[in-house]
């Protein structure tokens, strides 16, 4: 791969790998869902009420596990929500994970709370039908959070799918997820050079091992810009110089992504210094079988 051209490799580089389960994990949005099913049945009673803080009251009474619905109908994950009062400017707290019934101050506090942050007018106003499709909705945009942690897997399952396609296999000659620690206790190799003599425990995501080098790699897809794309530039830069000391240890990274343009001299000055940094395409022509060796 010797005399290859920055701009021409760069141009290569792909607008997306996603593919049709990155947008939404519908399977963790419907048991989500399926979790709390009984409980947001229970509280459609209240779409429409013309007395709605004492029919509220009254489930509380009832069936005071209800309660623990109210977060995700507004987009929260925890049990616990703060919340400041203006009219006083005290900070409440309401937890939604205790059930303490039969105090008159326990149901006006959440009566308040429901009120203050527009839930009862949600309900009593007929706003929404059906609090089941509504938290299945809220449950849908909360999924999409979790798209960058998706976007970071697709990117190693591809690299991943094309070691396994040379004909490495996984934990006898591929790693996945290796602390330094690891490499160094396994194959007996002195990596001080990047481990600032044992004070940084960095991971990589794969680590090949062939009869004569141990090959750490990295992974990453970058769809977007942004000031990470610098930071891990010159971070790889760094970490490529500092390998090259390291006699039977290579570094390696696969990247991608449109996002690159935007921090281009950046990747460029690690182009120029790294042996080992290549694209999908570069996997796609076959780069494993002739690096890896």
């Amino acid at each position: 791969m010797a005399n290859r051209d920055f701009n021409t490799w760069l141009s290569g580089f792909r607008d997306s790998i996603a593919d049709y389960g990155y947008y939404i994990d519908f399977e963790k949005v419907h048991k989500n869902v399926e979790s709390i099913k009984v409980e947001l049945n229970i509280l459609n009673s209240l779409i429409g009420s013309k007395n709605i803080e004492c029919d509220f009251e009254n489930l509380l009474k009832k069936y005071p596990e209800v309660l623990k619905c109210i977060p995700l109908l507004l987009a929260v994950r925890s049990n616990e929500i703060y919340c400041q009062d203006e009219n006083g400017g005290h900070l409440f707290q309401f937890d939604f994970g205790k059930y303490m019934p039969n105090s008159h101050d326990y149901y006006e506090k959440y009566k308040y709370f429901m009120r203050q942050t527009g839930l009862f007018d949600l309900l009593e106003n007929h706003i929404i039908n059906n609090l089941v499709d509504y938290a299945t909705g809220v449950e849908t945009g909360l999924d999409s959070n979790g798209r960058k942690n998706r976007g970071g897997h697709l990117m190693e399952d591809l690299v991943e799918s094309f070691i396994q396609k040379a004909g490495f296999v996984k934990d006898v000659n591929y790693f996945k997820e290796m602390y330094i620690h690891q490499i160094i206790d396994k194959w007996n190799i002195d990596l001080s050079a990047i481990s600032n003599r044992g004070k940084m425990e960095k991971r990589f995501d794969f680590v090949i091992k062939t009869p004569n080098m141990i090959y750490g790699i990295e992974t990453n897809f970058y769809g977007g810009g942004g000031s990470k794309l610098n930071e891990t530039a010159r971070s790889y830069k760094t970490l490529a110089l500092e390998t090259d000391t390291i006699d039977g240890f290579t570094f390696v990274w696969f990247t991608d992504g449109k996002g690159w343009i935007s921090a281009r001299n950046n990747l460029e000055e690690t182009f120029d210094v790294m042996g080992h940094i290549y694209s999908i395409k570069d996997l796609e022509n076959g780069i494993i079988n002739e690096v890896f060796k």
